[in-house]
């Protein structure tokens, strides 16, 4: 399939398609004239791609464990960076719990004036952010 064709069923546009394809994430055989061409297993590719990057992985992390999942291969390395960047998404998600709740205390705080709405000062947030910060 063309370039264009891959974005249209990936939702991707076709600049982070050649994004991709620069980076060494995707690749496409050429035709005489140079068009791209993708086998049908890219569109799973480039969701692969697209979870990897929504988690806060960067290219090259994914570049280094992509030869991993195409060769259906686990070594002790690349379960340790998985494992790693499990740990990391686990800590982002436990600060926007955190975040959530710290909101959820001030909607319900606002959403009553009899309340006496509690100020969250500045040295909370600064708290709540190094606290945040560490893993």
């Amino acid at each position: 399939m063309r370039i264009g064709e891959l974005a249209g069923r990936s939702g991707v546009s076709v600049r982070a398609l050649r994004y991709y394809e620069e980076q060494g994430l995707l690749e496409a055989d050429r035709s005489e004239s140079g068009q791209r061409h993708y086998p049908e297993s890219a569109a799973d590719r480039v969701q692969l791609i697209q979870m990897l990057y929504s988690a806060g992985l960067s290219s090259r992390t994914i570049a280094e464990l992509l030869p991993c999942v195409d060769a259906k291969v686990s070594t002790p390395q690349s379960r340790a960076r998985l494992a790693a960047e499990r740990d990391r998404i686990d800590a982002q998600i436990a600060a926007l719990a955190r975040t959530r709740d710290r909101l959820d205390a001030v909607i319900a705080c606002a959403g009553s004036p009899a309340s006496g709405c509690a100020w969250i000062s500045g040295q909370d947030v600064a708290a709540e952010a190094s606290h945040s910060a560490t893993p």
